[in-house]
């Protein structure tokens, strides 16, 4: 074990030779560690003294190797925005193995931003300081949120400028994940027609993620069904939580089910299933309502790499696995109403809550309401202020049917009002990552050398559900002045 308490055990690189090229990371003229995770690494069994010295600004910079690590940049393809990419890979990032955490758990340790890579394609491989801090906020606030995301351990800044469309302060982050193997590895080697590779990724993914599926008659269409249901899951609460990914390539579905690649993300603001955030996303392809489809497009990506493992029989194998993407809609749609539900106050269920539940997004959109504050209002109409919910609105009454079809609803489950209100307070957020809060942390550390914002909103986002005095403004939307937002990939 290292000195810092990294416990590696680097299965990729012992089981899976040739779907990676070994590499180091650049060294940086000047590290400086910014920000250490605290409770992430006291979940791994990190030491937290040892890392927060010029050791650990060290490791995270890529200019040490903690003891076991043996870094690589995996290779992967995948379609962005539709075309196929025979070729991306891990460009500028460096998995440097896998840690397992004093609970027995495997966690893939990776460097972002540590420089080129056999797979840059003349990108310089470098990481700028807003994209590397906009990933850490994002990736807290999805973990406090409930929603399954990879997570920042720590950023360090290099000392380096990176060149962009201006000149930025370099940075590093260091991600831990369940794994990083996507989509588009599994593509990779099918395109290749590697057939024994795309076994040999099969067999390892079902081994460490999914190995109930092992036992199954097909493992192989049972691997595809296991990652479609996480898939419904994760998008249901993306959904829910009005999370827009903004670059849903097969390069950035993770097989093991987390939110994977904080690029153009962002949360919205006013409830409008065409919001599109993303300044490359130009035809709307990706926007807030399309994800679920997109979703269902890229496991339809995926089961193609899988048709010769699921049967001999290549029409046998497209009928397997056509059934178990059609059943994606339907698995989506439980797990969203589930939430729903939740959302909404209610503890049983009855056959028009589906119907109720998208009259009040309907009333939501045609009233340009924002979605998390609308929603967290709910709790006040349940305790007899409905004002709550009606300040929001331009015309006041507007949601009074909808409302009235709500409370007769509530009316048919005994629940006292105060135990209701509470639970719905417990899945509907006040707080959540605005864009304008965002862009103000970030150009604070950018501009100024101001961590100071940046840490605060992280605080506030630690605990979304909690109700705290003196953060009112972190739980408006943005001012008129803030204008049109605009997100961009940051590499």
């Amino acid at each position: 074990m290292d000195a810092c308490g990294f416990h590696f055990d680097n299965s990729y690189v012992r089981e899976l030779e040739g779907f990676f090229a070994p590499w180091q990371a650049a060294t940086v003229p000047s590290p400086r560690l910014l920000k250490l995770n605290h409770p992430l690494a006291t979940a791994l069994g990190l030491d937290i003294a040892a890392l927060e010295t010029e050791r650990g600004a060290a490791i995270f910079s890529g200019n040490a190797l903690p003891e076991g690590a043996e870094p690589l940049a995996q290779a992967y393809a995948g379609h962005q925005f539709g075309h196929l990419s025979p070729q991306l890979g891990d460009g500028r990032a460096l998995l440097l193995g896998e840690i397992l955490a004093p609970d027995g758990k495997r966690w893939d340790l990776q460097l972002k931003g540590s420089g080129r890579t056999p797979f840059s394609r003349g990108g310089d491989g470098k990481a700028a300081l807003g994209p590397v801090l906009r990933e850490y906020l994002l990736g807290e606030a999805m973990h406090a949120l409930g929603i399954p995301t990879t997570r920042a351990l720590a950023a360090v800044s290099t000392g380096e400028t990176i060149h962009r469309d201006m000149p930025q302060p370099g940075a590093i982050l260091t991600r831990v994940a369940a794994s990083h193997i996507r989509v588009g590895t599994f593509q990779f080697f099918a395109l290749r027609d590697d057939r024994d590779k795309v076994r040999k990724l099969a067999d390892y993914t079902l081994a460490r993620h999914y190995p109930d599926a092992q036992h199954a008659d097909n493992p192989y269409l049972a691997l595809f069904q296991a990652v479609a249901e996480r898939q419904a899951a994760l998008l249901a609460r993306w959904m829910l939580a009005g999370f827009i990914h903004g670059v849903m390539n097969t390069d950035n579905m993770s097989i093991a089910g987390e939110t994977i690649d904080y690029g153009p993300c962002a949360f919205m603001d006013r409830y409008d299933p065409a919001t599109v955030f993303s300044s490359i996303d130009s035809q709307g392809r990706y926007a807030y309502g399309n994800q679920p489809l997109i979703a269902q497009w890229n496991l339809t990506r995926f089961a193609e790499t899988l048709v010769e493992l699921v049967d001999t029989d290549s029409e046998a194998a497209i009928a397997l696995l056509t059934e178990a993407i059609n059943q994606f809609p339907r698995q989506y749609t439980t797990y969203w109403l589930e939430g729903m539900r939740a959302k909404l106050g209610l503890v049983t269920k009855e056959d028009q809550d589906q119907e109720l539940a998208q009259q009040w997004l309907t009333t939501l959109e045609g009233n340009s309401v924002d979605l998390t504050r609308a929603f967290r209002s709910l709790s006040a109409v349940v305790l007899g202020n409905p004002a709550a919910l009606r300040s929001q609105l331009d015309v006041p009454a507007a949601a009074d049917p909808w409302l009235q079809r709500w409370q007769e609803r509530l009316s048919r489950e005994p629940m006292p009002a105060t135990e209701r209100a509470t639970r719905m307070d417990q899945v509907n957020p006040v707080y959540i990552p605005r864009n304008h809060k965002v862009e103000e942390a970030l150009q604070a550390a950018t501009q100024q050398g101001d961590l100071e914002p940046f840490q605060r909103l992280l605080d506030v986002l630690a605990e979304p559900f909690n109700e705290r005095p003196g953060l009112e403004s972190y739980a408006q939307p943005a001012p008129e002045s803030f204008g049109v937002y605009k997100t961009f990939c940051g590499t």
